[in-house]
């Protein structure tokens, strides 16, 4: 069955449930909807924020052992490269999957959005120290030399010229890791991770509800939308090059 035929039967579904249980009026959505959203809601943003402090963490770990790097270490370097190369290329769905034990350790289950919290921020924290290390690899190496001639500590150099330097970028890459993470939070609900997902598919795929599956695809671009603006706006403020 395509997907036109999905709709065209789950419209036709809907209709048969006559008016007054269709889009708004629709027990699932008057129940369920804003719950599913604060789900999605909390998944994104505690993952996001335990993914942005790791991440950074890490994407600055990376560039300071690196070749050019305040504490150049080359086997270090290496061993971090591989395992945010490893992170990466990890597939959520399967990542979610295998690390379930670990997740009941950390939350004690392996249901609900607290829990999809574990498998989401496991899986950004890579992807994000990649952007992180290059948006601060590109920082201009003349400041680097100047604070260094200033008398600047590596600490110094590495907060206050490097990460100060890169700043509306790390902004922007932390605006695409939330938007990444949306999505991943979707998925998150086909495996029992509640939100926006889990309404989709339980509800708007699987019994074929249109008016359910419409309206969590609107929440979400909504939510992707003034992530991506309030991302921009807040790059641009801290951008005073």
């Amino acid at each position: 069955m395509n997907a036109v035929t999905t709709l065209l039967l789950g419209a036709s579904r809907a209709a048969a449930r006559g008016d007054e249980d269709t889009w708004f009026n629709n027990p699932v959505i008057e129940r369920k909807l804003g719950v599913a959203t604060l789900q999605t809601l909390e998944m994104t943003f505690v993952s996001g924020a335990l993914t942005i402090l790791f991440g950074l963490l890490l994407g600055l770990a990376l560039v300071t052992t690196g070749k050019r790097g305040q504490h150049s270490n080359r086997v270090l370097h290496e061993v971090l490269s591989q395992v945010v190369n490893i992170g990466r290329s990890m597939p959520f769905i399967i990542l979610m999957v295998a690390i379930v034990p670990f997740t009941r350790l950390i939350v004690g289950t392996s249901l609900g959005w607290q829990a999809a919290c574990v498998p989401l921020t496991i899986g950004a924290i890579p992807f994000y120290a990649r952007l992180v290390e290059s948006a601060v690899g590109g920082v201009d190496h003349g400041k680097v030399e100047a604070a260094l001639m200033m008398g600047a500590s590596r600490l110094q150099i590495t907060w206050g010229v490097l990460v100060r330097e890169a700043l509306p970028t790390l902004i922007q890459a932390a605006t695409v890791t939330l938007i990444t993470l949306l999505g991943y939070s979707a998925m998150a609900g086909a495996v029992g991770g509640g939100g926006l997902g889990d309404l989709a598919i339980q509800y708007g795929y699987q019994r074929y509800e249109t008016d359910v599956m419409v309206i969590t695809v609107v929440l979400i671009l909504l939510i992707v939308a003034i992530i991506q603006v309030v991302g921009d706006m807040l790059s641009r403020l801290v951008d005073h090059r």
